[in-house]
């Protein structure tokens, strides 16, 4: 070894980003394995590497101990007074055993071992590199495609990107620059793994924080996002600031911020709504571009409304085959209802009548109807049987308080 080998290291270090200590911890391991394989002996066995000189040295580390047992291991006491009168029994001695030449086969050991700690050092390093980017997008370049992925190059890396993160109006092709969002980084035994999504809610969060700047300061937070990839997409703002618009702000001059987003998913259609602390108008805005003119709340589930259009929009207001109201009610988290303000009006009209009748008299109803069956008895029998036995539990009844009152008169 000489200064050559240590600007190899360097030179490597600077290509590669591979740490030098890390290719010099490789290379002792590597003289290590090749002493062993030519010497059969290597559990004691060392190696310093002289980072100024580039030189290599083996020493054999033997234990110093009264009566030697195996010549390898250990060294007797009086062989080590010899070396030096301090040594005592327990201490451990170094003997240089240096080979003058490993050969061709242990060169070759060394040569495979160094390759593998210096890919597994790469595999570190893109690693570490791309986990800082996950949850975040990134711009790649289709390179290939087969049955299961679509392969990204990102540069240090393949990113595949799987038939569920692909969106259903896109068609890829190679040399094809598509921004992709890092779903996650997996660190496998053939190195690391990264996988990307264009589907994915968030990768529409990332695009606004790149072309709304109030977005990426925090003056308007995206608080919620309802996506179905390719076809349309809500997204509910607010502002942190009462002098800032957050649609408008999103939106952009002449709409030229939401286009930029529109353009990168292929023209997915972007309804921004905003959003408020109260449920109902939340829920109103979030029907975007119908107008909602109540908003019922279910009484008996807090997670569930009604919702009342003017007839003209309720076609609207449901969207096509129901998206609209698909996409509020992921939006919003409430189970919406979306009826015409003339549907309301019938419902209303009928309540009135008295056409519903209250839940706990169906039930009643319905319990009735079984103890019927249960009798054998026709409805008119059982009505009469049912009234005799009422009257007399209540003549039992009443002469039952009668022998009460008189008991508690006092004696003349």
């Amino acid at each position: 070894m000489s200064k050559e080998m240590l600007n190899a290291l360097d030179a490597l270090e600077a290509e590669k980003g591979v740490s030098k200590e890390i290719v010099i911890e490789a290379l002792e391991a590597a003289l290590v394995s090749a002493y062993k394989r030519h010497y059969g002996q290597a559990q004691n066995v060392e190696v310093e590497f002289n980072q100024k000189k580039g030189d290599i040295h083996v020493f054999s580390v033997k234990e110093v101990t009264e009566e030697v047992m195996d010549s390898q291991l250990e060294v007797s006491l009086k062989d080590a007074l010899l070396l030096n009168p301090a040594y005592e029994i327990g201490d451990k001695i170094r003997f240089e055993v240096t080979p003058k030449d490993f050969g061709r086969i242990a060169a070759q050991t060394a040569k495979q071992v160094i390759l593998q700690r210096v890919r597994e050092a790469e595999r570190n390093i893109i690693y570490n590199e791309f986990s800082q980017y996950e949850k975040d997008i990134l711009q790649g370049i289709v390179e290939r495609q087969d049955s299961r992925y679509i392969y990204v190059n990102l540069g240090k890396i393949e990113a595949v990107l799987s038939k569920q993160d692909q969106m259903p109006n896109e068609f890829y092709q190679a040399h094809d620059r598509i921004k992709v969002y890092v779903s996650r980084v997996e660190n496998t035994s053939k190195g690391p793994q990264v996988f990307v999504s264009r589907s994915h809610p968030d990768l529409l969060r990332r695009l606004f924080e790149q072309e709304v700047p109030e977005v990426y300061d925090g003056t308007v937070e995206i608080v919620s996002i309802a996506r179905e990839a390719g076809d349309r997409s809500k997204v509910a703002v607010r502002s942190n600031d009462p002098n800032v618009d957050p649609v408008g702000t999103c939106v952009g001059p002449k709409g030229s911020r939401v286009q930029a987003i529109v353009n990168e998913l292929k023209g997915e259609n972007m309804d921004i709504v905003e959003w408020d602390e109260d449920p109902a108008i939340f829920i109103a805005n979030s029907l975007n571009p119908a107008e909602a003119v109540d908003v019922i709340f279910d009484l008996d589930n807090p997670k569930a409304c009604t919702v009342v259009v003017p007839d003209y929009q309720l076609s609207l207001a449901i969207g096509k085959r129901g998206q609209n109201a698909r996409l509020a009610a992921k939006l919003t988290g409430f189970k919406i209802d979306i009826k015409s303000e003339t549907d309301m009006e019938e419902f209303y009209a009928k309540l009135e009548e008295g056409a519903y009748i209250d839940a706990a008299d169906e039930v009643e109803a319905e319990v009735l109807d079984e103890a019927i069956v249960e009798s054998g008895l026709t409805s008119d029998e059982y009505e009469t049987v049912a009234t005799e036995t009422t009257d007399e539990a209540a003549a039992e009844v009443t002469e039952a308080n009668a022998s009460v009152e008189a008991s508690d008169q006092p004696e003349e």
